[in-house]
Protein backbone atom coordinates (compact mmCIF):
# COMPACT_ATOMS: atom_id res chain seq x y z
CA UNK A 1 0.00 0.00 0.00
CA UNK A 2 1.39 3.36 -1.27
CA UNK A 3 1.13 5.94 1.96
CA UNK A 4 0.76 9.65 1.35
CA UNK A 5 2.36 12.40 4.41
CA UNK A 6 -1.46 12.26 5.86
CA UNK A 7 -0.47 8.77 7.02
CA UNK A 8 2.64 9.75 8.57
CA UNK A 9 0.22 12.29 10.47
CA UNK A 10 0.98 15.46 8.52
CA UNK A 11 5.19 14.61 8.65
CA UNK A 12 7.49 15.01 5.14
CA UNK A 13 10.87 14.46 5.59
CA UNK A 14 11.44 18.22 5.72
CA UNK A 15 10.06 17.93 9.53
CA UNK A 16 12.09 16.81 12.24
CA UNK A 17 9.22 14.99 13.82
CA UNK A 18 9.29 13.06 10.78
CA UNK A 19 12.51 11.36 11.81
CA UNK A 20 11.14 10.35 15.40
CA UNK A 21 8.66 8.13 13.90
CA UNK A 22 9.29 4.44 13.16
CA UNK A 23 11.19 2.86 10.45
CA UNK A 24 7.99 1.41 8.39
CA UNK A 25 5.98 4.64 8.33
CA UNK A 26 9.26 6.11 6.76
CA UNK A 27 10.24 3.89 4.83
CA UNK A 28 5.93 4.23 3.46
CA UNK A 29 6.57 7.67 3.07
CA UNK A 30 10.06 7.13 1.02
CA UNK A 31 7.85 4.33 -1.13
CA UNK A 32 5.73 6.86 -2.07
CA UNK A 33 8.07 9.39 -3.37
CA UNK A 34 9.78 6.94 -5.13
CA UNK A 35 6.30 6.76 -7.46
CA UNK A 36 5.73 9.99 -8.11
CA UNK A 37 6.20 11.18 -11.62
CA UNK A 38 9.18 13.71 -10.67
CA UNK A 39 11.21 14.57 -7.14
CA UNK A 40 9.22 16.39 -4.81
CA UNK A 41 10.15 19.56 -3.55
CA UNK A 42 10.15 20.75 -0.38
CA UNK A 43 10.82 23.83 2.03
CA UNK A 44 13.45 24.15 3.99
CA UNK A 45 12.72 24.31 8.14
CA UNK A 46 13.67 27.70 9.95
CA UNK A 47 15.61 27.06 12.60
CA UNK A 48 17.51 29.42 15.34
CA UNK A 49 21.04 30.39 14.79
CA UNK A 50 20.78 28.76 10.58
CA UNK A 51 20.00 30.84 7.79
CA UNK A 52 16.93 29.63 5.73
CA UNK A 53 17.51 28.47 2.62
CA UNK A 54 15.13 28.22 -0.60
CA UNK A 55 14.05 24.11 0.04
CA UNK A 56 15.18 21.17 -1.58
CA UNK A 57 14.31 18.49 -4.36
CA UNK A 58 14.23 15.00 -2.80
CA UNK A 59 15.68 12.22 -4.77
CA UNK A 60 14.11 9.08 -3.77
CA UNK A 61 14.64 6.78 -6.83
CA UNK A 62 17.60 4.83 -6.83
CA UNK A 63 17.98 6.08 -10.88
CA UNK A 64 18.51 10.13 -9.68
CA UNK A 65 20.97 9.34 -6.92
CA UNK A 66 23.11 7.12 -8.97
CA UNK A 67 23.10 9.66 -11.97
CA UNK A 68 23.75 12.36 -9.60
CA UNK A 69 26.69 10.83 -8.01
CA UNK A 70 28.23 10.12 -11.05
CA UNK A 71 27.51 13.87 -12.62
CA UNK A 72 29.86 15.77 -9.95
CA UNK A 73 30.50 18.45 -12.10
CA UNK A 74 26.52 19.40 -11.87
CA UNK A 75 25.58 18.14 -8.51
CA UNK A 76 28.62 19.69 -6.42
CA UNK A 77 29.56 18.97 -3.10
CA UNK A 78 30.06 22.83 -2.29
CA UNK A 79 29.78 24.65 -0.76
CA UNK A 80 28.25 21.98 1.18
CA UNK A 81 27.65 18.36 1.06
CA UNK A 82 26.76 17.40 4.92
CA UNK A 83 23.49 19.52 5.82
CA UNK A 84 20.54 21.15 4.33
CA UNK A 85 21.75 24.81 5.04
CA UNK A 86 25.35 25.99 4.41
CA UNK A 87 27.55 25.21 7.25
CA UNK A 88 28.42 28.44 9.08
CA UNK A 89 32.10 29.83 8.97
CA UNK A 90 32.41 28.75 12.56
CA UNK A 91 31.02 25.21 12.10
CA UNK A 92 32.75 24.85 8.31
CA UNK A 93 36.24 25.13 9.68
CA UNK A 94 35.96 22.07 11.49
CA UNK A 95 33.84 19.95 9.48
CA UNK A 96 34.90 21.43 6.04
CA UNK A 97 36.87 17.98 4.94
CA UNK A 98 37.34 16.29 1.62
CA UNK A 99 33.31 15.74 1.28
CA UNK A 100 32.63 19.61 0.90
CA UNK A 101 34.93 19.42 -1.89
CA UNK A 102 35.14 19.11 -6.20
CA UNK A 103 37.81 18.07 -8.25
CA UNK A 104 40.49 19.05 -8.66
CA UNK A 105 40.81 19.99 -5.01
CA UNK A 106 39.07 16.86 -4.25
CA UNK A 107 41.19 14.69 -6.25
CA UNK A 108 44.48 15.95 -4.95
CA UNK A 109 43.51 15.48 -1.03
CA UNK A 110 41.83 12.21 -1.64
CA UNK A 111 44.88 10.65 -3.66
CA UNK A 112 47.17 11.69 -0.20
CA UNK A 113 44.42 10.18 1.87
CA UNK A 114 43.99 6.99 -0.04
CA UNK A 115 47.52 5.74 0.77
CA UNK A 116 46.17 4.91 3.89
CA UNK A 117 43.52 2.56 2.04
CA UNK A 118 45.30 0.17 0.13
CA UNK A 119 44.56 -3.56 -0.23
CA UNK A 120 48.73 -3.87 1.17
CA UNK A 121 47.64 -1.77 4.33
CA UNK A 122 44.42 -3.64 4.98
CA UNK A 123 45.83 -6.90 4.94
CA UNK A 124 48.12 -6.16 7.16
CA UNK A 125 45.81 -4.86 9.95
CA UNK A 126 44.09 -7.94 9.08
CA UNK A 127 46.20 -9.80 12.49
CA UNK A 128 45.20 -6.66 14.40
CA UNK A 129 41.34 -7.11 13.40
CA UNK A 130 41.46 -10.55 14.41
CA UNK A 131 43.43 -10.02 17.54
CA UNK A 132 41.18 -6.88 18.80
CA UNK A 133 37.60 -8.32 17.83
CA UNK A 134 38.86 -12.00 19.63
CA UNK A 135 39.05 -9.71 23.08
CA UNK A 136 35.71 -8.15 22.74
CA UNK A 137 34.14 -11.33 22.27
CA UNK A 138 35.87 -12.51 25.40
CA UNK A 139 34.36 -9.71 26.94
CA UNK A 140 30.72 -10.60 26.66
CA UNK A 141 31.13 -13.75 26.95
CA UNK A 142 32.33 -12.59 30.21
CA UNK A 143 29.34 -10.73 30.69
CA UNK A 144 27.00 -12.89 29.19
CA UNK A 145 24.73 -10.04 28.09
CA UNK A 146 25.40 -6.39 27.26
CA UNK A 147 24.42 -3.44 24.93
CA UNK A 148 25.49 -4.87 21.77
CA UNK A 149 26.34 -0.96 20.81
CA UNK A 150 28.75 -0.07 23.42
CA UNK A 151 30.18 -3.35 24.04
CA UNK A 152 31.11 -4.56 21.06
CA UNK A 153 29.83 -2.87 17.68
CA UNK A 154 31.61 0.36 18.70
CA UNK A 155 34.79 -0.78 20.22
CA UNK A 156 36.43 -2.36 17.00
CA UNK A 157 35.91 0.30 14.70
CA UNK A 158 37.11 2.99 17.20
CA UNK A 159 40.31 0.94 18.01
CA UNK A 160 40.75 0.49 14.18
CA UNK A 161 40.85 4.31 13.54
CA UNK A 162 42.62 5.37 16.30
CA UNK A 163 45.21 2.87 15.89
CA UNK A 164 45.45 4.10 12.62
CA UNK A 165 45.90 7.61 13.73
CA UNK A 166 48.29 7.23 16.64
CA UNK A 167 46.06 8.19 19.21
CA UNK A 168 47.27 7.96 22.82
CA UNK A 169 44.70 5.20 24.45
CA UNK A 170 43.37 7.52 27.31
CA UNK A 171 42.00 9.76 25.23
CA UNK A 172 40.04 7.41 23.27
CA UNK A 173 36.89 7.30 25.18
CA UNK A 174 37.16 11.38 24.55
CA UNK A 175 37.56 10.69 20.87
CA UNK A 176 34.21 8.52 21.00
CA UNK A 177 32.41 10.39 22.84
CA UNK A 178 32.67 14.21 21.14
CA UNK A 179 31.95 11.64 17.63
CA UNK A 180 28.64 10.82 19.14
CA UNK A 181 28.07 14.55 19.98
CA UNK A 182 28.79 15.84 16.20
CA UNK A 183 26.52 13.23 14.81
CA UNK A 184 23.99 13.22 17.65
CA UNK A 185 23.18 16.98 17.32
CA UNK A 186 19.52 17.03 17.65
CA UNK A 187 19.22 13.90 19.62
CA UNK A 188 18.57 15.09 23.12
CA UNK A 189 20.79 12.23 24.91
CA UNK A 190 23.68 13.47 23.21
CA UNK A 191 23.05 17.24 22.45
CA UNK A 192 21.16 17.57 26.05
CA UNK A 193 18.21 19.72 24.49
CA UNK A 194 14.76 18.17 25.12
CA UNK A 195 12.77 21.13 24.06
CA UNK A 196 11.61 20.43 20.95
CA UNK A 197 8.52 20.94 18.75
CA UNK A 198 7.17 19.08 16.13
CA UNK A 199 8.42 21.94 13.33
CA UNK A 200 11.95 22.48 14.66
CA UNK A 201 13.81 23.46 18.35
CA UNK A 202 13.58 26.31 20.87
CA UNK A 203 16.48 29.18 20.51
CA UNK A 204 17.97 27.93 23.80
CA UNK A 205 17.94 23.88 22.61
CA UNK A 206 19.11 25.18 19.16
CA UNK A 207 22.34 27.87 21.09
CA UNK A 208 22.95 24.69 23.29
CA UNK A 209 23.27 21.89 20.59
CA UNK A 210 25.31 23.96 18.47
CA UNK A 211 27.59 25.02 20.98
CA UNK A 212 28.07 21.20 21.91
CA UNK A 213 28.55 20.39 18.32
CA UNK A 214 31.29 23.64 18.20
CA UNK A 215 33.31 21.92 21.25
CA UNK A 216 33.39 18.79 20.23
CA UNK A 217 34.72 19.83 16.92
CA UNK A 218 37.21 22.18 18.11
CA UNK A 219 38.76 19.19 20.66
CA UNK A 220 38.85 17.14 17.91
CA UNK A 221 40.66 19.52 15.35
CA UNK A 222 42.84 20.20 18.30
CA UNK A 223 43.62 16.70 19.09
CA UNK A 224 45.01 15.88 15.14
CA UNK A 225 46.38 19.14 14.52
CA UNK A 226 48.32 18.30 18.10
CA UNK A 227 49.58 14.81 16.50
CA UNK A 228 50.39 16.74 13.08
CA UNK A 229 53.07 18.83 14.60
CA UNK A 230 54.16 16.05 16.92
CA UNK A 231 54.57 13.81 14.33
CA UNK A 232 56.41 16.00 11.82
CA UNK A 233 59.51 16.54 14.76
CA UNK A 234 59.29 12.31 15.80
CA UNK A 235 57.70 10.52 12.55
CA UNK A 236 56.27 7.05 13.03
CA UNK A 237 54.08 4.75 11.34
CA UNK A 238 50.69 5.67 11.28
CA UNK A 239 48.40 7.56 9.32
CA UNK A 240 49.04 10.94 10.86
CA UNK A 241 52.89 10.58 9.78
CA UNK A 242 51.78 9.82 6.41
CA UNK A 243 49.67 12.07 6.03
CA UNK A 244 52.05 14.93 6.84
CA UNK A 245 54.55 13.81 4.11
CA UNK A 246 52.52 12.39 1.44
CA UNK A 247 52.30 15.32 -1.45
CA UNK A 248 50.81 15.45 -4.66
CA UNK A 249 51.86 18.12 -7.21
CA UNK A 250 54.02 19.68 -4.85
CA UNK A 251 51.07 19.90 -2.43
CA UNK A 252 51.37 18.67 1.45
CA UNK A 253 47.97 18.83 3.81
CA UNK A 254 47.94 21.84 5.58
CA UNK A 255 47.28 20.89 9.70
CA UNK A 256 43.94 22.77 9.41
CA UNK A 257 43.16 19.88 6.49
CA UNK A 258 44.89 17.22 8.56
CA UNK A 259 42.13 18.61 11.64
CA UNK A 260 39.38 18.19 9.15
CA UNK A 261 40.10 14.90 7.64
CA UNK A 262 41.07 13.28 10.79
CA UNK A 263 37.17 14.55 12.22
CA UNK A 264 35.44 13.26 8.89
CA UNK A 265 37.82 9.81 8.87
CA UNK A 266 36.81 9.50 13.15
CA UNK A 267 33.16 9.93 12.68
CA UNK A 268 32.61 8.25 9.22
CA UNK A 269 34.79 5.39 9.85
CA UNK A 270 33.29 5.01 13.50
CA UNK A 271 29.64 5.82 13.90
CA UNK A 272 29.12 4.53 10.35
CA UNK A 273 30.79 0.64 10.30
CA UNK A 274 29.02 0.52 14.16
CA UNK A 275 25.32 1.23 12.84
CA UNK A 276 25.72 -1.20 10.46
CA UNK A 277 27.29 -4.01 12.80
CA UNK A 278 24.30 -3.43 15.29
CA UNK A 279 21.56 -3.28 12.35
CA UNK A 280 23.41 -6.03 11.41
CA UNK A 281 22.21 -8.42 14.75
CA UNK A 282 19.11 -7.23 14.38
CA UNK A 283 18.43 -8.17 11.11
CA UNK A 284 19.94 -11.74 11.98
CA UNK A 285 17.78 -11.93 15.02
CA UNK A 286 14.61 -11.13 12.90
CA UNK A 287 15.75 -13.59 9.90
CA UNK A 288 17.13 -16.64 11.67
CA UNK A 289 16.91 -18.61 8.47
CA UNK A 290 19.27 -16.21 7.38
CA UNK A 291 21.10 -16.94 10.12
CA UNK A 292 21.26 -20.63 9.00
CA UNK A 293 21.73 -19.91 5.55
CA UNK A 294 25.44 -18.06 6.68
CA UNK A 295 26.39 -20.49 9.23
CA UNK A 296 26.42 -23.39 6.55
CA UNK A 297 29.10 -21.47 4.60
CA UNK A 298 30.38 -18.62 6.41
CA UNK A 299 33.63 -17.70 3.92
CA UNK A 300 31.09 -18.43 0.98
CA UNK A 301 28.09 -16.29 1.85
CA UNK A 302 29.43 -12.85 4.08
CA UNK A 303 30.86 -10.99 1.36
CA UNK A 304 27.08 -10.94 0.11
CA UNK A 305 25.93 -11.47 3.86
CA UNK A 306 27.75 -7.56 4.21
CA UNK A 307 26.55 -5.89 0.94
CA UNK A 308 23.12 -6.89 2.00
CA UNK A 309 23.21 -5.36 5.54
CA UNK A 310 25.14 -1.76 4.64
CA UNK A 311 21.56 -1.87 2.26
CA UNK A 312 19.00 -2.04 4.14
CA UNK A 313 21.38 -0.37 7.02
CA UNK A 314 22.05 2.53 4.81
CA UNK A 315 24.08 4.23 8.12
CA UNK A 316 24.40 7.19 6.05
CA UNK A 317 21.03 8.57 4.82
CA UNK A 318 21.46 11.10 2.77
CA UNK A 319 24.31 14.03 1.12
CA UNK A 320 23.17 17.08 -0.55
CA UNK A 321 24.47 18.11 -3.68
CA UNK A 322 23.79 21.70 -5.03
CA UNK A 323 23.70 22.38 -9.20
CA UNK A 324 25.79 24.34 -10.76
CA UNK A 325 24.06 24.83 -13.92
CA UNK A 326 20.59 24.08 -15.75
CA UNK A 327 20.58 20.59 -15.96
CA UNK A 328 17.42 17.93 -17.19
CA UNK A 329 17.85 14.64 -15.29
CA UNK A 330 15.21 11.65 -15.97
CA UNK A 331 12.86 14.21 -17.44
CA UNK A 332 13.03 17.25 -14.63
CA UNK A 333 14.73 20.76 -15.14
CA UNK A 334 17.25 21.39 -12.15
CA UNK A 335 18.35 24.71 -12.40
CA UNK A 336 21.38 26.35 -11.55
CA UNK A 337 21.45 26.98 -7.51
CA UNK A 338 18.92 24.45 -6.50
CA UNK A 339 19.77 22.23 -3.52
CA UNK A 340 18.93 18.27 -4.30
CA UNK A 341 19.46 15.94 -1.32
CA UNK A 342 20.37 12.34 -2.26
CA UNK A 343 18.19 10.12 -0.13
CA UNK A 344 20.48 6.65 -0.37
CA UNK A 345 17.82 4.81 2.16
CA UNK A 346 15.36 5.20 -0.37
CA UNK A 347 17.28 4.43 -3.08
CA UNK A 348 18.51 1.01 -1.45
CA UNK A 349 14.54 0.17 -1.19
CA UNK A 350 13.63 0.58 -4.99
CA UNK A 351 11.50 -2.15 -6.20
CA UNK A 352 12.80 -1.46 -9.50
CA UNK A 353 16.22 -2.33 -8.55
CA UNK A 354 15.70 -4.42 -6.00
CA UNK A 355 13.11 -7.46 -6.08
CA UNK A 356 11.16 -7.55 -2.92
CA UNK A 357 13.73 -4.69 -1.31
CA UNK A 358 12.39 -4.73 2.40
CA UNK A 359 13.92 -8.56 2.25
CA UNK A 360 16.83 -9.49 4.13
CA UNK A 361 18.64 -12.24 1.44
CA UNK A 362 22.18 -12.46 2.09
CA UNK A 363 22.18 -14.38 -1.36
CA UNK A 364 21.08 -11.00 -3.06
CA UNK A 365 22.62 -10.26 -6.51
CA UNK A 366 23.04 -8.26 -8.03
CA UNK A 367 22.82 -5.79 -5.66
CA UNK A 368 23.99 -2.60 -6.75
CA UNK A 369 23.01 -0.59 -3.37
CA UNK A 370 24.46 3.04 -2.26
CA UNK A 371 24.94 2.26 0.50
CA UNK A 372 28.53 3.01 0.94
CA UNK A 373 26.99 5.99 -1.35
CA UNK A 374 26.76 6.57 -5.30
CA UNK A 375 29.12 5.81 -7.90
CA UNK A 376 31.77 8.67 -8.49
CA UNK A 377 34.38 10.59 -6.80
CA UNK A 378 32.92 10.43 -3.50
CA UNK A 379 31.76 6.82 -3.12
CA UNK A 380 33.65 6.07 0.63
CA UNK A 381 37.19 5.88 0.77
CA UNK A 382 36.92 3.61 3.73
CA UNK A 383 34.49 0.54 1.96
CA UNK A 384 36.78 -1.61 2.23
CA UNK A 385 37.85 -1.70 5.33
CA UNK A 386 34.28 -1.42 6.72
CA UNK A 387 33.43 -4.89 4.74
CA UNK A 388 36.72 -6.25 6.81
CA UNK A 389 35.58 -4.71 9.81
CA UNK A 390 32.15 -6.60 9.64
CA UNK A 391 33.01 -9.63 8.25
CA UNK A 392 35.68 -9.99 11.06
CA UNK A 393 33.24 -8.57 13.72
CA UNK A 394 30.44 -11.17 12.70
CA UNK A 395 33.04 -14.55 12.24
CA UNK A 396 34.44 -13.80 15.49
CA UNK A 397 30.52 -13.70 16.63
CA UNK A 398 29.02 -16.41 14.82
CA UNK A 399 32.04 -18.61 15.58
CA UNK A 400 32.37 -18.88 19.22
CA UNK A 401 28.42 -17.52 20.21
CA UNK A 402 26.70 -18.33 17.19
CA UNK A 403 23.02 -18.03 19.19
CA UNK A 404 23.38 -14.08 19.90
CA UNK A 405 20.90 -12.56 19.38
CA UNK A 406 19.18 -8.76 20.15
CA UNK A 407 16.57 -9.01 23.03
CA UNK A 408 14.86 -5.72 22.54
CA UNK A 409 13.92 -2.87 20.27
CA UNK A 410 16.74 -0.46 19.06
CA UNK A 411 17.09 2.90 20.62
CA UNK A 412 17.70 4.67 17.56
CA UNK A 413 19.23 7.48 17.09
CA UNK A 414 16.95 11.28 16.47
CA UNK A 415 18.41 12.47 13.50
CA UNK A 416 18.01 13.05 9.63
CA UNK A 417 21.58 12.27 8.72
CA UNK A 418 22.46 8.81 10.42
CA UNK A 419 20.58 6.30 10.33
CA UNK A 420 22.06 5.34 14.20
CA UNK A 421 21.45 2.79 16.56
CA UNK A 422 22.37 4.21 20.06
CA UNK A 423 21.41 0.71 22.38
CA UNK A 424 20.49 -2.56 21.28
CA UNK A 425 20.26 -4.96 24.31
CA UNK A 426 21.74 -8.38 23.29
CA UNK A 427 22.07 -12.28 24.98
CA UNK A 428 24.32 -15.45 24.36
Amino acid sequence: MTATVRETGGLSVSDLAFWSLPPERRLAEFAALREREHPAFFQELKLPFVKQGPGFYALARHADVVEASRTPQVFSSEPCSNSIADLPQYLARYFGSMINMDDPRHAKIRKIVSRAFTPRILAKMETDLQAAATRIVDDLVAKGSADFVSDVAARLPLQVICDMMGIPEHVRPMVYERTNIILGLGDPEYSGGKDYTRDGITRLGALYGLLKVMVAGYELNHLAMKLARRRRRYPGDDLVSALISAEVDGERLTDQEIGSFFILLVVAGNETTRNAMSHGLKLFTDNPEQRALLLEDFDARMPGAVEEIVRLATPVIQFRRTLTRDHEMNGHQYREGDKVLLFYNSANRDGSVFPDPDAFDITRSPNPHVGFGGPGPHFCLGANLARREITVMFRELFTRVPDIRATGEPDRLFSSFINGIKHLPCAL
